[in-house]
């Protein structure tokens, strides 16, 4: 780890001393609280750490500002004595995740919020036994630091990003999670050398103006990447003795009735040695996005997990 990141470990640790919870909620959610007139300054942790609201450091601790300054993860906001933390805290299954300030707008923020919910919940339900998890589009790293914790995955799990800042703070969560952990660039499995038996993935999925990493998923309607994914895991696995399993939650766009991401994969689905298993568990997310001209013709974004079980060589 570098100064900075080894400052916002420190920061981390801090925060869960001295019991620091928050959930964080969907950008519209934390718009719409954030514009409450009790809500333009700080009045504790939650607020710097939570809703990334400014604040004023002689009304906390010393230390802790201290530690925000040797992290790196302090602004000045312009024109005021006030500050703003550049990173957010999030808190699920027991484990602290640090995560990119509201708003996300900048093209390599590390997003968390529901959807790292849905995804976290949606994994464990299923039974999951992995000598090597690869987490795919890690961003915070959530996935794979969760079913760590879990004691799924008797080697490091493998958390892989195309975003430095992600793999960053990915690194920095899992030792706040106390796991071992990799963290490599990766497209998606490109840099990945060593065997594995077990994928997962929370990719972008939605279609982003902006090209930002965390929300672009590419494609007709933000299924590319997600393909791309299922691809390379089925060749990937296949060529190992034991062969292995996908684990990938997205949002499906569904279009005149028909689920463009499950329509795109039917062919990979197909192949022989591959078994899978889809769901849908909510029919309806991120409905504010079918007002954008990108979505012409979309009807609704499902919330969908697909398990994909591959045979491997010794089938």
């Amino acid at each position: 780890m570098d100064e900075a990141s080894r400052g916002l470990l420190a920061l981390g640790r801090r925060l869960m001393e001295v019991g620091y919870r928050f959930t964080t909620v969907t950008p519209a959610t934390q718009r719409l609280v954030n514009s409450r007139p009790d809500a333009e300054r700080a009045q504790s942790l939650a607020d710097i750490f939570g809703w990334s609201r400014a604040f004023e450091p002689n009304r906390f601790s010393s230390d802790l500002f201290d530690l925000m300054q040797a992290a790196q993860v302090c602004e000045r906001v312009p024109g005021t004595a006030l500050w703003r933390s550049t990173v957010r805290f999030a808190t699920l299954e027991g484990a602290l995740f640090a995560h990119s300030a509201f708003p996300t707008t900048a093209r390599d923020a590390v997003f968390f919020g529901p959807d790292s919910h849905r995804f976290v919940n949606a994994l464990k339900q299923r039974v999951i036994r992995a000598e090597r998890i690869v987490d795919v589009g890690c961003g915070s790293g959530v996935g794979g630091i969760v079913l760590a914790k879990r004691g799924v995955g008797r080697s490091p799990a493998v958390l892989v990003d195309v975003n430095a800042d992600a793999l960053r703070l990915a690194r920095v969560n899992a030792n706040l999670a106390g796991i071992a952990a990799e963290a490599i660039h990766s497209d998606v499995l490109g840099g990945v050398t060593n065997e594995f038996d077990l994928v997962i993935s929370n990719p972008p999925y939605l279609l982003d103006d902006a090209r930002r990493t965390y929300r672009d998923g590419q494609g007709e309607y933000g299924e590319g990447l997600s393909r791309r994914i299922v691809q390379e895991t089925i060749a990937r696995l296949r060529t190992f003795r034991n062969g292995g399993r996908l684990l990938l939650y997205k949002g499906a766009v569904v279009v005149r009735g028909s689920d463009t991401f499950l329509c795109s994969i039917q062919s990979e689905l197909s192949q022989p040695g591959v078994r899978h298993d889809y769901q849908e568990l909510d029919p309806d997310i991120f409905s504010d996005e079918l007002a954008r001209p990108s979505y012409e013709g979309a009807e609704r974004i499902a919330a969908v997990f697909l398990q994909v079980h591959v045979e491997g060589r010794a089938a």
